[in-house]
This record gives structure tokens, C-alpha cells and sequence, in this order.
């Protein structure tokens, strides 16, 4: 018998059927309001009346209910509302055009070495800040973690995640079993490093096409986890970086102590990785964001921030001797020196040399609008910019438009103790 679609839920209106399984169905809707795309999780209500399971699945869906916007991260999926009563139970997200990482995990599927390096970067950046909120995932693997069709990555489904700063009871026993961690396997009181070890066996998996550990039962799986070491990735995967296979090893350690401590820890390495041992014909966006945060322009920005920056931003690489600006000429845009040096001239006068983490033609943003430039700048040296539009800065985040007014008054201040410097020193 065919399913029956519904027009509506509540305030949402039904588009179309995204997927349909044992457990609940996934709509695309329309909220009139907000005037966007969701996708709505609906529960199917046999599961909650369950004598065996219902208690555990309410549980779940209250679980992932409850972090409706406490979880504003560029690669989380949104939770924007949630019902649950006694005739209806559904949670409205985030949608996001594209599919799991699960065919990835696939031999005849595999990603590019520095784009899985990429993708666990983002997700170990967005684990972070889910710890830093005191929430654990407790389920990291392929099928809990989107790629869009532009290629972005957002972890997903946090039914299962334990609330750290909770007087709740954490549940036990919940999880993929092929993804937990030693500790998950023995029913211990989990931290978020449960959540790096499964992050690591996902990257195991999207660089080999293989699982650490394959057995024929969950229990001879249990105890593979428990006391055997998996093979290394390199004995899979020979042409694979000695660097790399020692951080997805570190990721997966048994021992809690010699796994990485931090998330935080798990994404420098990856960054660094990507910077010096990967191969790549251009710049990934895992290297513009480490290089972002070590600006001294960026220094007040969070992580949400500089993901929005590098959306917003256009990165140039331009040989020496380039005028980038010339004094009278109008502009639109302004620039962030991300690397090298530029010279700056008003007629014939040098008025300086700006380095890294310096910006120029700014009043274009401040006036919001064009306007005539009062100086030449030339590239001094190779140099790499952000060119950024006032147009696409005003259509970012509020908070993100707070940081760059703040770093705007920062270089303000900064030319006018300059300015006064000279003043003194001529005087």
C-alpha cells in the first residue's frame, strides 16, 4: 500500500518525501515563516506505545529535542523545533542537499587523501565545540555525517548524544558497535574522547574502504575492539603518509591516555597535515582557516566567524610588484593580507609596509558603499589577500559583522598612535 503524504504538519507544509525507514520518515517541508527548506524527522508513534523499546526511543527523541538551538555550528545540522505529545512526535532541522558519507567508505568510493583530511578537520571542529557545550555525539560514523553537493560537512543526529552538564541518567549501551570506542564496548561512564575515537575509525574507513575490526557477531566485535590492535593504514594503503597513519592511530588508541586528550588536539594535527604533506593543487579550506586564526585581524573571531569569513571571502595569490590599488581610482572591496608584504604610497610619499593580519581600502565597508581610494598599494612581496565585498560582509551574521567593526576600530587605532608617533618624532 502506497504511503499517504500529508499536506501539512502543523505550521509546515510537506514538499516531498526524503526518506523513509523502520524507525521514522524524513520529509522536505516549507516553513512560511522563517521562509526556508527544512527537513522533518517524523517518529513513527508505534515506537513510543513499544513495551520493550518504547522508553528508550522517547528518551532518544527527547534527547535530540532538547539541543533545538543550543548547537550553531557550520558543520552541525541545525535542530529548529521539536514536538513530542502523545499523537505526535517529530523534529524539524536543518535540510541539507546531499547524502552520507556511507557510500565513501567504499573501495570503489574513495575520496581524495586531502579531502577525507578536510572532512574530519570540520567534524573535529564541530565535536569540539559540541563538548565545549557539554554535549558528547556518542554515534560519530559515516551515516551520521552529511557532505552537501558544494561539498560541505555537517554531523548530524544527536539522538544518541550525552549531555555532560546533566543530572539525567546517561543511557547505556547506545551506539554503532562497529564505531564505539573500548570504553563505550564496557558500559563505562563515556567523555568526549569516546567521540574521537569513533571519529577515527570513520577516517580509518574513508581512507582504507575497510573497518578496523570485522567479525560475524556484535560479541566476537566486542572483544576485537576490547584486545586486539587493527591493522595500520599504511599496510592497506602504502602510498598513504607515515604522519597521517600515526594520527588516525593516536585517534583509535585503546588507551585513553595515549588518545588525543582534546578534539582540539586531533584538528591542529589534521591541520598541519594538510599544510605539509598532502599534495594539492590549490589551498584547501582547512589551510585558509588555520591560516585565518593565527591573523592578528581575526584575533576576537570564533570558529562560526572565520567559517562565515571564508565563505564571504575571495583568496588571490599575487607575484610582487602588482599595484592592487591605485590612489583616485573608486572600489568596492577590501582587502586582508594573509601573507607577504604590501607597500602603501600617497603621491610620491612611502607611507609604509603592511604585513600579515593588516587590511586596506576598509571604507568602502565603513561608508558602505564605493569609494575613492586615498593611497596606492602594491604588492611588496608574493602576497596572498582576502578580498572581501561590503554586500556579501552585510549579509553575514550580526556577530560576525560585530568582529570585523571591532578589528575595523582596532586598525583605526592602531594608524592613529602610528600617526601620532610620526607627528612626535618630526616635532
Amino acid at each position: 500500500m502506497e504511503q499517504q503524504i500529508p499536506t501539512s504538519i502543523d505550521k509546515y507544509e510537506i514538499v516531498s518525501v526524503l526518506g523513509s525507514g523502520a524507525t521514522s520518515t524524513v520529509y522536505l517541508a516549507y516553513d512560511a515563516f522563517t521562509e526556508r527548506q527544512v527537513a522533518i524527522k517524523v517518529f513513527n508513534s508505534s515506537l513510543l506505545s513499544d513495551p520493550e523499546y518504547g522508553r528508550t526511543y522517547r528518551k532518544l527523541i527527547t534527547n535530540e529535542a532538547s539541543l533545538a538551538g543550543r548547537l550553531n555550528h557550520p558543520h552541525i545540522v541545525g535542530i529548529y523545533d521539536a514536538v513530542l505529545s502523545e499523537d505526535k512526535c517529530y523534529v524539524v532541522m536543518e535540510y541539507v542537499q546531499g547524502e552520507t558519507l556511507e557510500k565513501y567508505g567504499q573501495p570503489e568510493f574513495l575520496l581524495p587523501v586531502e579531502t577525507v583530511v578536510e572532512i574530519i578537520f570540520k567534524c573535529a571542529l564541530a565535536l569540539a565545540f559540541a563538548s565545549k557545550n557539554g554535549i558528547i555525539h556518542r554515534d560519530i560514523k559515516p551515516a551520521n555525517i552529511m557532505m552537501s553537493r558544494n561539498g560541505d560537512v555537517k554531523i548530524a543526529d544527536f539522538g544518541a548524544a550525552v549531555l555532560t552538564r546533566s543530572d539525567q541518567t546517561e543511557m547505556v549501551g547506545i551506539g554503532s558497535p562497529a564505531y564505539m570506542s573500548p570504553e563505550q564496548v564496557r558500559l563505562h561512564s563515556l567523555t568526549h574522547q569516546t567521540d574521537i575515537y569513533s571519529l577515527g575509525v570513520v577516517m580509518y574507513r574513508l581512507l582504507t574502504g575497510r573497518m578496523p575490526f570485522d567479525a560475524e557477531s556484535t560479541y566476537s566485535l566486542s572483544q576485537k575492539i576490547l584486545n586486539e590492535e587493527a591493522t595500520g593504514i599504511r599496510n592497506l594503503r602504502p602510498a598513504l603518509p607515515p604522519r597521517l597513519a600515526r594520527i588516525v592511530a593516536k585517534a583509535m588508541h585503546k588507551k585513553l591516555e595515549e588518545r588525543y586528550l582534546r578534539m582540539e588536539d586531533f584538528a591542529k594535527d589534521l591541520a598541519e597535515i594538510a599544510k605539509l604533506d598532502l599534495p594539492q593543487e590549490s589551498v584547501s579550506s582547512t589551510e585558509k582557516f588555520n591560516t585565518m586564526r593565527n591573523l592578528s585581524f581575526f584575533h576576537d573571531f570564533g570558529d562560526i566567524e572565520l567559517w562565515e569569513v571564508l565563505r564571504i571571502s575571495v583568496w588571490g595569490r599575487i607575484p610582487a610588484g602588482t599595484y592592487l590599488v591605485h590612489e583616485g581610482d573608486e572600489g568596492d572591496f577590501f582587502f586582508i593580507i594573509a601573507d607577504g608584504e604590501v607597500k602603501v604610497t600617497k603621491g610620491s610619499k612611502t607611507l609604509g609596509i603592511q604585513g600579515a593580519g593588516h587590511c586596506f581600502g576598509e571604507m568602502c565597508y565603513i561608508r558602505q558603499g564605493s569609494t575613492t581610494r586615498t593611497a596606492t598599494v602594491m604588492a611588496n612581496t608574493p602576497v596572498t589577500l582576502l578580498k572581501i565585498k561590503p554586500g556579501a560582509l552585510k549579509n553575514a551574521s550580526e556577530s560576525c559583522q560585530l568582529r570585523f567593526n571591532r578589528a575595523f576600530l582596532n586598525t583605526l587605532a592602531d594608524r592613529l598612535t602610528q600617526a601620532d608617533i610620526e607627528l612626535s618624532s618630526l616635532s
